[in-house]
């Protein structure tokens, strides 16, 4: 099995202060069309983001089911389905205590691709790491994934490195819907 994992916000989803309630997320433009296409390409649609909100206390973890809700509602009104939602609570320099600590799961990190590969069976090699972050690229190829980074000029460190170059780069999610469907099922 393949996946596309996804970085929710400013790749998946636009960016917005309010994101942290259900009713304010919104797809990226031209989102639909490229969701539609990856499904179409036999690939698992599965989110990957960092939740630092968490950790500043703006919103809980319970909250979080209610936007992974959100989340697959707009791709079913897309016709796909979400097939899965994991997220990082931490981050090292934040106010809840709990949460305030570095982890494995937190981008760059490969954590939540290794548990979502895991536990869905999922072909990393035959994978790709979709996000508009240089963090979203290293954390895909530590995986084993081929990467894409969705330059809409949201990266602001461009720090780069050997694990931060990605395979393609692309302006939009559905220009990086179209660079995948040309790589086709080859493999790095």
């Amino acid at each position: 099995m393949k996946a596309v994992f996804l970085d929710k916000d400013d790749t998946l989803v636009d960016d917005n202060p309010c994101n942290v309630e259900p009713r304010c997320i919104t797809l990226c433009s031209a989102a639909g069309p490229a969701l539609r296409l990856l499904a179409r390409l036999n690939y698992r649609l599965v989110v990957v983001g960092d939740q630092a909100a968490i950790a500043h206390g703006q919103v809980d973890e319970v909250a979080m089911a209610s936007i992974a809700d959100r989340l697959g509602d707009l791709m079913f009104r897309e016709r796909v389905a979400l097939d899965a939602f994991y997220y990082c609570p931490h981050h090292p320099k934040r106010s809840v205590t709990r949460y305030a600590f570095a982890c494995g799961c937190r981008k760059p990190q490969p954590g939540l691709l290794l548990k979502a590969a895991s536990e869905h069976q999922i072909d990393l090699r035959a994978s790709w790491m979709v996000g508009a972050r240089l963090h979203d690229v290293e954390a895909g190829n530590r995986a084993g994934c081929r990467t894409l980074l969705v330059d809409n000029g949201t990266e602001t460190e461009w720090r780069l490195g050997p694990r931060r170059v990605p395979t393609r780069i692309a302006p939009d999610l559905y220009a990086a819907a179209m660079l995948i469907a040309s790589e086709g099922d080859e493999r790095r």
